[in-house]
């Protein structure tokens, strides 16, 4: 038996005890980071759509992320 094996099967009380948490966590966690990737690539269009674009005084900070 490896080692994995080994590993999943001693802790198979746990998996099943707490699966209705680790499914919704795991879920969050991977919505999280690909809202915070999305946001991340949006900032390249910030403060320059045709309808709210504007051009920043010097120093000021842009209008998102917060």
């Amino acid at each position: 038996m490896g080692a994995l094996q080994k590993h999943w099967l001693a802790h198979k009380h746990i998996y099943k005890l707490y699966w209705t948490l680790i499914f919704p966590i795991t879920g969050w966690m991977i919505g999280h980071k690909l809202e915070k990737l999305e946001t991340e690539r949006m900032t390249m269009f910030r403060d320059k759509s045709a309808l709210y674009g504007r051009e920043l005084k010097p120093g000021e900070p842009p209008s998102w992320p917060y």
